[in-house]
């Protein structure tokens, strides 16, 4: 294991065993920002409204719920397998409001509904 993925297991772990979780700004500088600072592998720019404009017009369940398992280049969980979907969807909160959008952060009841679609697209692939 290298060093920055170490460093964000021991973070990831200390936020579970603490009961608390990561905000999106905290996720996005860990996790996203490796591909969305710079727009690399096509991954949508922080602060590029154009980019975001489409995304922002599914919502943060669509969004969340078909990012999450890996789309296009990007992989499941930001390439992170321990990130949580309470980080994830608090990260592309934090993007998308980069970009234009005014999202709050998940409550319970969303992450309700980003996990019903992931498994009823899990269920559509098997």
């Amino acid at each position: 294991m290298n060093a920055p993925t170490r460093t964000l297991a021991l973070w990831a772990a200390l936020f579970a065993a603490s009961g608390a979780h990561a905000g999106g700004e905290d996720t996005y500088q860990a996790v996203c920002a490796k591909c969305h600072a710079q727009g690399t592998a096509g991954a949508p720019q922080l602060g590029d409204k154009k980019a975001w404009g489409k995304l922002i017009k599914e919502g943060l369940v669509n969004l969340s719920a078909d990012a999450y398992p890996g789309v296009r280049d990007m992989p499941a969980r930001g390439g992170q397998p321990e990130l949580q979907l309470r980080e994830f969807a608090s990260a592309v909160v934090y993007m998308a409001n980069q970009s234009g959008a005014k999202w709050a952060e998940p409550d319970e009841a969303t992450l309700k509904k980003i996990n019903a679609r992931i498994e009823r697209a899990n269920k559509r692939k098997s």
